[in-house]
């Protein structure tokens, strides 16, 4: 019996002792944590894929849309065969199995030439508009000079000129014709650049087929051609620099 009242008595101290604890004044009441919400990442700016032209697939009609936009690019300067593809400066080409962005080759023209190069930053970059360019892939059996004149044909037949096969070629003194002076101007316009390589090509008659391509600034061959009058090409000189235009009438 002594027994049974000693737990008893241990029982109520302990529940006694407990309940004092619970309700003694000044213990502030027992928070739990809160869970903290999950962290939300910033949503990532998606980054625009690079446009490539893919010559191969221009070249065997694979990408129905990649052709009709290099058709609608050509047929804004009249051109049909002379240039494979029109690129914008901010695109890539893609020759075989190499792929080279038009930044890189046009920052190697303005290197080439002299030109400090700058970059461009914020909205200022934004803002450029980006410039086309004719590419024409060289092909066995071409040179520099064919592929000019037919260039120079493609411009004229858009405007109703049918040149002849011998128009580039020199008079019975040995002289230059107007478009002889014209094409060797053009080859200081130009560029032949080396795909596989990576550099520039300095002797224009080494040329080799889909490892080198021609480009064509087209807003300069266009502003050149545009300010000579069909009838005074004749009149034309050239000093092996300098191409010096008929005074306008």
């Amino acid at each position: 019996m002594g027994k049974y009242l000693f737990i008893a008595a241990c029982c109520l101290i302990f529940i006694g002792g407990a309940l004092w604890l619970l309700l003694m004044p000044g213990q502030p009441p027992v928070k739990h944590p809160e869970a903290k919400p999950p962290l939300l990442e910033k949503p990532k700016t998606p980054i625009p894929s690079e446009k490539v032209i893919d010559y191969g697939k221009l070249k065997e009609d694979k990408d129905r849309a990649l052709t009709a936009l290099m058709n609608e690019r050509k047929a804004s300067y009249g051109l049909e065969e002379s240039i494979d593809m029109i690129v914008k400066s901010d695109e890539s080409i893609k020759i075989g199995e190499q792929t080279i962005p038009m930044k890189k080759i046009l920052d190697e023209v303005r290197l080439k030439e002299g030109e400090i190069l700058e970059t461009n930053l914020g909205k200022k970059a934004e803002q450029e508009k980006p410039r086309d360019y004719g590419i024409h892939v060289v092909q066995a059996g071409q040179n520099i000079w064919d592929i000019h004149f037919k260039l120079l044909k493609d411009y004229y037949e858009h405007k109703g000129i049918e040149l002849s096969p011998l128009a580039d070629e020199p008079n019975r003194l040995g002289r230059s014709s107007g478009f002889g002076k014209i094409l060797k101007f053009s080859e200081h316009m130009v560029h032949i650049y080396d795909v596989k390589e990576h550099r520039f090509e300095t002797a224009l008659g080494l040329i080799y087929p889909l490892s080198k391509i021609v480009i064509y600034n087209m807003g300069h061959i266009f502003a050149l051609l545009d300010r000579i009058d069909y009838r005074d090409v004749h009149r034309i000189e050239f000093d092996g620099e300098t191409l010096w235009l008929p005074a306008e009438q």
